[in-house]
């Protein structure tokens, strides 16, 4: 396994961390400024319901004074009678499960910037979608206070690995709601059970700001230095590097708290010129690799090439053989590992539709699919590969938490 190497810098208050493997672009999250971002995934509101859509069978609720509007779908609520027990109404309309002015704790499912919301109208699809359904993300585990037993992340797919795993779920007996992600196969008892005790402690701690008429922020979700780190709590990482100080002691109290092991890791960085914009990214030739996120063209090391181009309702891709002379199955192969990367890298969501190479051997097509689901595996969001079409062409969905990397570039350098 190669060791990863993250590196963390700021341009004009935006933080920015890059995550390399063998000096290679491998993740890449972007935050704006804290004063141009309206919504972070994974924030905490308490929320005040302000219309009841009977079409949607949802509920638009106020997230906060600035007048931030989140949509609460009807499957989303999580409603428990005055003995702390889960209301048993789920086959009822939201609009008989809730009402105006209701109070409600939510959190957001996915990130929304300003940008995209250019009229002061509530729509479905403008708003960030909330649930009641609250879950706060440590390194090795997720603590959901909503649910009453512990189990095994969805994401863990393998069926000798879930079997490993299902053992130490005893391990977190003593609190009740924690989802073991991938990496705690591999973590020690007391450090399961001192992070889930973390996590429950927070959740204890933000219910005293649970009260009141008035919608507010009451925790915000995990910046792009903490998304990293936990994504990655299952690789190996070599180096930390940060060159302000204020960013240096935020991740030092994060690891100090839920990765001790990464702390000595932490190393601060001084250039000769510290002024300058994203001054680590260049010293460590990332910025390159940046920028060619933002082009059409894709060229792999062989000699063939991807084209990527968005439409208004998915994101294409079509893969090229240029001069390579290798099968069109060994170029697609080689294409999957590129697609999979620019995929995460550029932060796509939706619907992606990908025209491989023509295969003619139905166990190529077949084991073509079957390595595209192996290769997303990495993808820290949720990622669905769902086949070959009738005209050849391969069908993906991800769900993506944060907004787009154009779209979150696109405010850092307005």
């Amino acid at each position: 396994m190669t060791n990863l190497n993250i590196l963390i810098d700021e341009l004009e208050g935006s933080l920015w961390c890059a995550t390399l493997k063998k000096h290679k672009l491998y993740g890449l999250e972007i935050d704006p400024a804290p004063d141009e971002e309206a919504v972070r995934w994974g924030s905490i509101f308490w929320a005040r319901v302000i219309r009841i859509d009977k079409s949607l069978d949802a509920a638009f609720v106020l997230l906060s004074e600035e007048g931030f509007t989140g949509i609460l779908h009807n499957k989303d609520l999580c409603l428990f009678d005055k003995d702390g027990n889960p209301k048993d109404d789920k086959g009822e309309a939201i609009g008989k499960r809730i009402k105006t002015g209701d109070m409600l704790v939510v959190q957001a499912k996915n990130g929304y910037l300003p940008q995209l919301n250019s009229q002061d109208v509530i729509i479905e699809d403008k708003s960030p979608r909330v649930s009641m359904n609250i879950t706060l993300p440590g390194r090795h585990l997720i603590f959901s206070p909503m649910m009453k037993d512990n189990r095994i992340s969805k994401r863990v797919k393998d069926k000798k690995q879930r079997k490993q795993m299902n053992k130490m779920l005893d391990t977190v007996a003593s609190v009740n709601g924690c989802i073991l992600r991938a990496s705690a196969a591999w973590a020690q008892t007391d450090v399961l059970v001192r992070e889930a005790m973390i996590l429950k402690d927070i959740w204890d701690q933000l219910q005293q700001f649970l009260e009141g008429n008035e919608p507010a922020l009451i925790m915000e979700g995990p910046d792009a230095v903490q998304r990293t780190l936990s994504d990655h709590a299952g690789k190996l990482i070599d180096s930390i590097e940060i060159v302000t100080h204020e960013q240096y002691q935020e991740v030092e109290e994060w690891c100090e708290v839920f990765a001790p092991d990464l702390v000595t890791k932490i190393e601060p960085i001084e250039l000769p010129d510290m002024d300058m914009d994203l001054s680590l990214f260049d010293f460590r030739d990332v910025l390159d690799q940046v920028e060619d996120l933002f082009q059409v063209y894709v060229l792999m090391k062989s000699g063939g090439s991807l084209i990527m181009q968005p439409t208004a309702a998915m994101f294409v891709v079509d893969v090229n053989r240029g001069g390579d002379i290798r099968s069109n199955l060994e170029i697609n192969l080689e294409a999957m590992a590129e697609i999979s990367r620019q995929i995460r890298l550029r932060n796509l969501g939706g619907i992606i539709i990908i025209d491989f190479l023509k295969l003619k051997n139905k166990k190529d097509k077949d084991a073509m699919v079957v390595a595209l689901e192996k290769m997303v595996e990495d993808d820290p969001c949720t990622v669905q590969v769902h086949g070959t079409t009738a005209l050849g062409l391969v069908e993906i969905t991800r769900n993506r938490r944060t907004p787009a990397l154009q779209d979150r570039l696109d405010i850092v350098l307005e």
